[in-house]
């Protein structure tokens, strides 16, 4: 290429990488592999070096990781959180240790997660922070604060103010446990642990955070100096007698012919660790050096870090399965002949939806590629188009669901086809589960033990068996633990059919959250409910009339419709009705729709001093106003309280009028005429 091509290509390949950056650093939503954003970026520092000159400050090669994003707070690192060089040859590391002189290396796993700042003052944990530009990051104290691993306070007394950094991560078996939980739940999955671990820290709400299982491990301090530490490996031991949680890989080389030593073991070693690794990050031990070796605008130069290279293995797609989850998602499941990778054997693979087959062009019978994306999920990647026999034909879809023959529906802003059955065997479960608890129809004991033996026995096939129980039919049923077993009793039984009977009278809005419909929570039931009078009005309501009401909109509607549209579900409602159960509204409440209100529609966003967002959302309903719940152009005002989420956002770039606490008190109070 000319120097005018290479131009040219640098621009392309800078827009395109920073593109990438913005999708992995701030949007956790990696949209390529990092084996393909590598070979982007290796791409790109050939070209910048071919032209002689240090690349400018708008580089993605000049850069590190992300902005950080505007949902927390923004510290400011004292000194910056740089990345790393990779390294991805022994060409490679042998010109890294030409230039660092050979010396001492301290090697340790490099771990795929999420880098972060700890500081304490005095011995106690008082902020923790990502990395973000490198410069500036953000303010996650709180959510770190939920990771068991991080001591609240060191063992040792240290005065003043320490700083380390880490990494945290989630491990495999967790990370795999979330994507299957998040998969049942029709959410988009995490594309690898790293992804996991930074959208985990990211939550809003460190509950969320609490329930990710996050693991952490430190591996630097910031001006080591001050505590009379000399090498990079009494760092680390260091770290650890202070209770911090470290890797305990770390090792020492003494040149090239350990280094190659080191990363051969851990080659294959990695795989029997419970997290995931993707290489070995080799550091100059002497920290006295790091100071004279420096660093460029990204990153150390005395630090590197080696990256295994992804193992692929050829085996064949022997067929193609449909899975149904727990939710109703058709899901096809690639079966493959036995095959080693990443130290275990793969024999099945998710193919997540029809779009992915068709990108992909996959065909029962033939030979395809496979490795575990992120060291942990097995994903097939491609046929051998070499070996592909012509007579093999492009996968379809069933139309009708496998496990109970129900019309497969796509609904608005959804890849993957569902069953809407409610009813369907490999829902029943979940199903059951959701239509008792206590934001459904509130039977109370009819818990998931007894829910499972119910079904394992055939005493319930479908919701509305629940309601043809009598305490002598449950009393003897025996409840199985994972250690021990027990007959349910007559006491518990006449407690459960008593529940059963009383939740016959519950609001049809409590009976139309029950049911599960796709989108259909508590709030838009009870829209629902105020606006058909209940199911028995919303049986045949049309798309169009369903999304003309406030706080619906399209894609309710066509789950609504669906569900309905299907014989089965509506054979359900027939049988629920015939039991006693209250299916209709009896009118219009008196409170909803009529008042000083009526006519406007308030979304509430962050947290109010002097009520919970639920108590603020009813005070407006009894007055007659909407509180659908999200905002649109519709939206009368938004409510901001302490800590906004993103409808705060929307509000604004829709001009949708914001006001506080104090003005809404004011609205009230003038609405009863105080």
């Amino acid at each position: 290429m000319g120097e005018d091509q290479i131009r040219e290509r640098i621009e392309r390949l800078r827009e395109e990488i920073a593109r990438h950056d913005d999708l992995y650093y701030v949007l956790d939503a990696p949209g390529i592999s990092d084996e393909k954003y590598d070979l982007l970026v290796r791409e790109l520092v050939g070209l910048e070096r071919s032209l002689g000159a240090s690349p400018d400050h708008g580089s993605p090669t000049a850069k590190v990781g992300g902005a950080p994003g505007n949902d927390f707070g923004k510290v400011a690192h004292e000194f910056p959180m740089l990345s790393l060089e990779n390294a991805f040859s022994r060409e490679d590391l042998d010109l890294f240790l030409r230039r660092t002189g050979d010396s001492g290396m301290c090697c340790e796993l490099k771990i795929d997660g999420l880098a972060v700042s700890l500081v304490y003052k005095d011995g106690v944990f008082v902020l923790g922070a990502t990395r973000g530009d490198g410069r500036v990051g953000e303010d996650v104290t709180g959510n770190l604060r939920t990771i068991g691993g991080l001591p609240a306070k060191i063992s040792k007394d240290i005065p003043g103010r320490l700083e380390v950094r880490g990494e945290v991560l989630i491990r495999r078996d967790d990370f795999l446990a979330l994507n299957s939980e998040r998969e049942e739940q029709g959410l988009p999955l995490f594309a690898n642990p790293r992804n996991a671990a930074a959208g985990s820290i990211r939550q809003l709400d460190p509950g969320v955070t609490a329930t990710r299982r996050l693991s952490l491990f430190v591996y630097q301090v910031v001006s080591p100096e001050r505590y009379g530490l000399m090498s990079q490996f009494e760092t680390i031991y260091w770290l650890k007698s202070l209770g911090f949680p470290t890797q305990g890989t770390e090792s020492i080389c003494a040149g090239a012919e350990d280094l190659s030593v080191y990363i051969e073991k851990w080659r294959t070693g990695r795989f029997t660790l419970p997290y995931v690794t993707d290489g070995v990050v080799i550091k100059v031990d002497d920290l006295s050096s790091w100071k004279d070796l420096g660093a460029t605008a990204k990153a150390p130069r005395w630090a590197v870090a080696y990256k295994y290279p992804p193992e692929e293995k050829r085996t064949r797609l022997k067929k193609i399965e449909i899975s149904v989850g727990r939710m109703g998602a058709l899901t096809p499941v690639a079966i493959l002949e036995p095959v080693n990778i990443s130290g275990t054997v793969v024999q099945r693979a998710s193919l997540h939806n029809a779009d992915e087959i068709a990108r992909k062009d996959l065909r029962e019978g033939e030979m395809v590629w496979v490795r575990k994306a992120g060291e942990v999920i097995p994903e097939v990647l491609r046929p051998d188009l070499e070996s592909r026999d012509e007579d093999r034909r492009p996968f379809v879809m069933p139309r009708r669901c496998p496990a109970c023959g129900s019309e497969a529906v796509k609904l608005p802003g959804e890849v993957a086809l569902r069953c809407v059955n409610r009813s369907c065997p490999a829902q029943i479960l979940e199903g059951l589960r959701h239509f008792a608890s206590r934001g459904g129809m509130d039977i109370t004991g009819l818990g998931e033990r007894l829910i499972e033996r119910l079904v394992e026995t055939g005493m319930i096939k479908d919701i509305a068996d629940i309601y043809s129980l009598t305490a002598g039919d449950i009393a003897p049923v025996r409840l199985v633990g994972d250690k021990s077993s027990r007959v349910l009793g007559e006491k518990a039984a006449a407690g459960v059919a008593a529940s059963i009977g009383a939740s016959r009278s519950r609001p049809s809005a409590a009976l139309l959250a029950a049911l599960g419909i796709r989108y259909v929570g508590s709030r838009v039931s009870e829209l629902l409910a105020d606006a058909f009078g209940g199911i028995d009005g919303l049986e045949s309501v049309d798309e169009e009339t369903l999304a003309s009401v406030e706080g619906i909109g399209p894609r309710i509607a066509a789950s609504v419709v669906a569900f309905f549209s299907d014989a089965r579900n509506r054979n359900t409602i027939a049988k629920l009705r015939a039991a006693g159960v209250a299916t209709a509204s009896g009118g219009r409440s008196p409170h909803r729709g009529e008042g000083p209100l009526k006519g406007l529609s308030f979304v509430f966003t962050g947290e109010l001093d002097g009520m919970t967002r639920l108590e603020a959302e009813a005070v407006a309903r009894k007055l007659g106003g909407a509180t659908p719940a999200s905002v649109s152009r519709k939206t009368s005002f938004v409510v901001r309280g302490e800590n906004p989420g993103s409808k705060l956002a929307k509000a604004q770039s829709l001009g949708v009028r914001i006001i506080d606490e104090k003005n809404f008190l004011d609205m009230i109070g003038q609405a009863r005429g105080n």
